[in-house]
């Protein structure tokens, strides 16, 4: 054997043990608390309401009138009582696809003068009993702000401010009096006002090119702020993505238009949306498997950062000192099974990955997070996480380094199977990891090094996961709920296996 060949024999063994070697290796998480992305807004962990006949969003669930459960104003008691454990700081009314075909005027007013109306986008009466000053009343009984979103669909402009007036103005003035005769003489104060829903959506209706959008909410938002020139405005962002109609044109897709929306209206608006439910994705893949949806938090990865660089653009373009936010205002983490809560955590690592862009998000629905049924309530799989999330996961966001094993499919290359962040939360005296681990079947042996800050030594674990991917909660049974436990660490480095199919949340202590 000549010497190049024997060499080649030995680089080749090297390379299997190093292989072997990396294999072995364990996963690790830098941490250093001087490495700030930007503050969290507890506006992240916002809601969705919208009037559906399918199932009960909010008739039925929310608001029934007729139940024993339900108090004075008609609201379900243990509804209340689950939403404001879970510190739901903003909820979105009435928007979807409703609120494209919805006259505000239509729910206001004695209850019993109040018209049934066909609720056009689903073809199915809409009673009008919950409207703006239920939705209000609501909104104050679980301590969060109100956010209407406007009828750019075949509403006018007139309409629009109108609503404001309703809402907002003192009164003195037709639509402000009009509020006081049904017994609210003080203004709502409504802050936040989205120009209308999903309007490049081919489904929509009223839908519009981004040109007919741009002309109508430029003008919607300038005779708005004649009313009351504090609120703050939503433009609506793309919802039309690549898989989700037939007709969507990749030369003029959801780039495009959220470009033209910010390059016309940048001075106009304070935030843009976006809205992706990112299962739509897995269209592309003949039969999708868990591995495939635990993939999707890439996906939402890719709408905030394309947005946030569309967004630099602009302002850099405009030459403005005024800031442009993203509202992620719809989103979903679809079923009740594991793959549910994993989903939303891996939306609620995103937003706050990128808190320095993302500083509103709203989940589809309000009534995913809580289980209620004729004779009471349960917790939903999407409960805890949200939970951990909302109620701990408050203050700054972190730059954290990871580095696992990765995996690929159709969809993705080399996707991380942890995925991480870490928030400081000075009011609680904590550092904040959540990790969620996208592997079915194994638990990942992962190095946490905390670079700089003193810590006490141990930490409070969290992990909500289920005994198989199938885990799920109903009225009769609870499968997914938060195991708590702690562990002890020494100086500053934890060693830590994260379960299979799990959102993992430490909790350790900072001096």
């Amino acid at each position: 054997m000549n010497f190049p060949n024997k060499f080649l024999i030995c680089s080749l063994l090297s390379s299997l043990l190093s292989a072997s070697f990396a294999a072995e290796e364990a996963a690790l998480i830098k941490i250093d608390l001087d490495r700030t992305v930007d503050a969290i807004d507890p506006k992240i962990y916002g809601s969705f309401l919208e009037p559906l006949g399918r199932f009960p969003v909010v008739y039925g669930s929310l608001y029934d009138p007729d139940s024993s459960l339900s108090d004075e104003n008609g609201f379900r008691k243990e509804y209340l009582q689950q939403v404001r454990e879970l510190q739901v700081p903003i909820v979105r009314w009435p928007g979807g696809n409703f609120v494209s075909g919805y006259n505000w005027e239509d729910g206001i007013g004695p209850k019993d003068q109040r018209s049934v109306r066909l609720d056009r986008s689903r073809t199915r009466p809409e009673s009008n009993q919950m409207g703006t000053d239920e939705y209000v009343a609501f909104c104050n009984l679980v301590g969060a702000e109100n956010f209407i979103c406007i009828n750019a669909g075949s509403g006018t402009i007139d309409d629009a401010s109108n609503w404001v007036e309703y809402c907002n103005a003192p009164v003195g003035t037709y639509y402000a009096d009009l509020r006081a005769k049904y017994g609210n003489p003080e203004p709502f104060d409504v802050k936040y006002w989205g120009l209308g829903n999903e309007a490049d959506g081919p489904w929509q209706i009223g839908y519009k090119t981004k040109e007919e959008y741009v002309r109508f909410a430029s003008e919607a938002a300038k005779v708005m702020k004649m009313v009351d020139e504090d609120i703050k405005l939503i433009a609506s962002g793309s919802s039309n993505y690549p898989l989700v109609t037939s007709s969507y044109d990749p030369n003029d897709g959801w780039i495009d238009w959220n470009d033209y929306i910010l390059d016309k209206m940048y001075e106009d608006i304070d935030y843009i949306s976006l809205h992706r439910y990112a299962t739509q994705a897995l269209r592309a893949i003949d039969k999708p498997v868990f591995a495939d949806t635990m993939s999707l938090g890439l996906d939402i990865e890719e709408k905030i950062v394309v947005t946030k660089g569309l967004i630099e653009k602009a302002k850099s373009k405009a030459e403005s000192d005024h800031d442009v936010y993203i509202s992620f205002d719809e989103y979903g983490a679809r079923g009740n099974t594991i793959a549910g809560p994993l989903l939303l955590s891996q939306h609620l690592n995103a937003f706050i990955r990128h808190a320095d862009i993302v500083k509103m998000a709203n989940l589809t629905f309000l009534t995913s997070l809580t289980g209620i049924t004729e004779d009471g309530s349960y917790k939903t799989s999407l409960y805890y996480p949200f939970s951990l999330f909302s109620n701990n996961c408050r203050g700054v966001s972190l730059d954290v380094y990871s580095r696992c094993e990765t995996y690929s499919n159709e969809l993705f290359k080399e996707v991380p199977y942890l995925d991480v962040t870490a928030v400081l939360n000075e009011e609680k005296g904590a550092l904040f990891i959540n990790v969620v681990n996208r592997s079915e079947i194994d638990a990942i042996e992962t190095d946490i090094e905390l670079q700089s800050g003193e810590y006490m030594g141990s930490a409070t674990v969290r992990t909500v996961t289920g005994d198989s991917i199938d885990a799920t909660n109903t009225a009769e049974v609870e499968q997914v709920d938060i195991d708590e436990g702690s562990i002890k660490f020494k100086k500053n480095m934890i060693r830590y296996s994260f379960p299979a199919h799990s959102l993992t949340q430490m909790e350790i202590p900072v001096k």
